[in-house]
């Protein structure tokens, strides 16, 4: 195609999906009565951290950070969202009980990756550790530790993936998954075509949490396991740039996914994402489609911001709701 397309992103959220670009970001969420409401967030870098991303190995930890800030409020929106209004004063507890577990899972989200990261780091050394007289020797440490982190992690997916709510989640991200790829083919956004569509996708997050533990396992080749409270402190220090490093191989393989041997660089992170996307439903597909097309709105014509009754501010400063028709 002659003209050049816009990189989007996306995020799963509660009942929805999340799509952005380098300026906006719109996330549509599913109500129990069917309708769809969105919400619309401004993605805004300080001056510092704009430099900052155009710095091979550093702009990784900073996109990571600012999309964990920006997807948290989405996550936590969504979270809202699923506080239906009851009249029924019995059923109106429950309702607070639910939707309090929602907002705790939001909020719990924010910090997830960061909690799973030093989790997934520390506890494969003391495990590895605790093997040492039985597994000697450094570059047999160092395997045996990142063994552990990947038997974790895919672990950890697979319990959480058992749990109706993480179920629909990962549908969601399946459906985000499939509208990126339907629209990077240039397909027409239908359901139809969005189903036809593949829910891996080499950008993905789940690809770069496992790039981390594979470039993890390199990296630590080069600093000693011993003595253990250096090990300790080295892997915690080592933690930005093991991100840093992983996030320029997910951008390589991503840049390499159309060349017949190299595309195979990316395909253990598609493999993890089998655990992380579900194939959606057809409605769930038509929230993903509802929401990057309202972002395409926006980013086509930023003005409907302040003229389309559908983009009410909520926020001066950083956010809107959308308010559905």
């Amino acid at each position: 195609m002659s003209e050049s397309k816009s990189v989007y992103g996306g995020q799963a959220v509660i009942e929805g999906v999340m799509f952005g670009t380098g300026k906006h970001t719109v996330t549509a969420v599913r109500h129990a009565d069917d309708s769809l409401s969105y919400y619309y967030l401004e993605r805004q870098s300080k001056p510092w951290a704009q430099k900052l991303k155009k710095v091979p190995l550093i702009r990784g930890v900073i996109a990571l950070l600012e999309s964990t800030k920006i997807g948290g409020q989405h996550l936590n929106y969504s979270a809202e969202q699923q506080e239906e209004p009851e009249k029924e004063p019995e059923k109106k507890r429950s309702k607070i009980i639910d939707t309090s577990l929602y907002i705790g899972i939001a909020i719990l989200g924010v910090f997830t990756f960061f909690f799973a990261k030093f989790a997934l780091t520390l506890i494969p050394v003391f495990l590895a550790g605790l093997l040492q007289p039985i597994f000697p020797g450094h570059a047999l440490q160092v395997v045996l530790e990142s063994v552990f982190k990947l038997i974790l992690l895919v672990t950890y997916l697979l319990a959480i993936s058992q749990t109706k709510l993480i179920k629909t989640v990962f549908q969601y991200h399946g459906s985000e998954h499939k509208v990126i790829n339907c629209y990077e083919s240039g397909q027409e956004l239908t359901v139809a075509n969005v189903q036809k569509a593949t829910r891996l996708h080499y950008r993905c997050g789940s690809s770069f949490i496992l790039f981390t533990v594979i470039i993890g396992m390199f990296v630590y080749f080069f600093f000693p396991t011993d003595p253990f409270w250096l090990r300790i402190l080295s892997r915690i220090l080592l933690i930005p740039v093991v991100m840093g490093i992983s996030f320029e191989v997910l951008q390589a393989t991503n840049k390499c996914r159309n060349i017949p041997v190299l595309k195979y660089l990316g395909y253990p992170g598609l493999w993890l994402q089998l655990l992380t996307t579900k194939e959606p439903t057809d409605k769930q597909v038509e929230v993903a489609i509802a929401s990057f097309k309202a972002l395409q709105e926006i980013e086509h014509t930023p003005s409907l911001l302040e003229t389309d009754a559908r983009f009410v501010k909520a926020d001066p400063l950083l956010a809107g709701k959308i308010v559905s028709n």
